[in-house]
């Protein structure tokens, strides 16, 4: 069942845990699918932590904007991997949000997804309480949009458009052994399902 999020903060926090994902992802220009899994690890990054410090460092931004944040790491396999090839890595986020109610602003990374230097891009949370992500590299772009589908199921459409044209679904589910976060006022059961979901 969706949940209610006030806000992105709220979302993060949310996403907090251990999970593991199941990835179905287009290759526009080979006109097939590829399937993948992938282990990932989220964490909480606290308003005051030196990484947010370092992250708005090399974004150029106040870290006194900054109000929370992530660190995520992964490891993972696709289908069509070579022998050898690895899909391990990690990525801090800080959201310095917009507007008062914290469903919009920007979202700042200490390395990009497709890029690996430094990227600020935008968030927004949409009537559903899905949290969208836009960013802008040199020669591509992306967009996602995560939802939760329930406090222990979390979804994601991606689409990156450039060198790479690829659009994705994935469907990621918490590993229980850890509890999940107790939903609070900021996070209750809608009342209403939603009608699209990660």
């Amino acid at each position: 069942m969706p949940l209610e999020i006030a806000d992105a903060l709220s979302f993060f926090r949310l996403s907090c845990g251990r999970w593991t994902s199941q990835r179905s992802q287009h290759h526009l220009l080979h006109r097939r699918a590829e399937a993948g899994a992938s282990f990932i690890v989220v964490e909480e990054l606290l308003k005051g932590d030196a990484r947010l410090a370092e992250i708005a460092q090399r974004n150029n931004e106040s870290v006194e904007r900054i109000v929370g944040g992530c660190w995520v790491r992964w490891s993972g396999s696709m289908a069509w991997d070579r022998a050898g090839e690895s899909h391990e890595d990690q990525t801090m986020f800080g959201l310095i949000p917009s507007d008062d109610g914290g469903r919009s602003g920007l979202l700042l990374r200490d390395r990009g997804y497709a890029e690996k230097a430094p990227v600020a891009g935008q968030f927004h949370m949409d009537a559903e309480n899905g949290l969208i992500l836009t960013t802008d590299y040199e020669m591509m772009s992306s967009l996602e949009r995560f939802w939760f589908a329930g406090p222990n199921l979390r979804l994601r459409t991606s689409t990156v458009q450039g060198l790479s044209n690829n659009a994705s679904f994935c469907m990621e589910t918490r590993m229980l052994d850890i509890a999940p976060p107790a939903v609070s006022a900021n996070a209750e059961p809608a009342k209403t399902l939603a009608p699209f979901g990660w």
